[in-house]
């Protein structure tokens, strides 16, 4: 049993300046990539809204793809904007998170406002 702390790694999905959203969320998995690659613990996204230079706003869409992506990292947001979603849908769609990828998903607290 190792000593290490556990360390996790939070990412907002940053879209660079001059380059497509699809690029930013490449850059994002090639992070989650490195992240799992190095040992980190978890990989943790952050969920904004009305931000070009952001793409995190559908959080559980960008986790399932990273999902795709690593073999073991656990992936998760680590908050929820709750007046932005309908708390069933998002019990239903980190359930679907954990029916692919298993207990490599976490959902931290919910923010019921800003």
């Amino acid at each position: 049993m190792s000593n290490a702390i556990p360390l996790s790694f939070l990412d907002l999905a940053p879209v660079p300046e001059g380059k497509t959203i699809a690029e930013g969320i490449a850059q994002t998995v090639e992070t989650a990539q490195q992240a799992e690659k190095v040992g980190l613990n978890r990989y943790w996204m952050a969920e904004h809204h009305n931000m070009p230079g952001i793409a995190s706003a559908a959080t559980s869409v960008l986790l399932a793809h990273i999902g795709s992506q690593t073999k073991h990292i656990r992936i998760g947001a680590g908050g929820v904007m709750l007046p932005n979603h309908a708390p069933l849908v998002i019990a239903e769609q980190f359930g679907t998170l954990q029916a692919l990828y298993g207990d490599r998903v976490d959902l931290g607290g919910s923010c019921a406002g800003y």
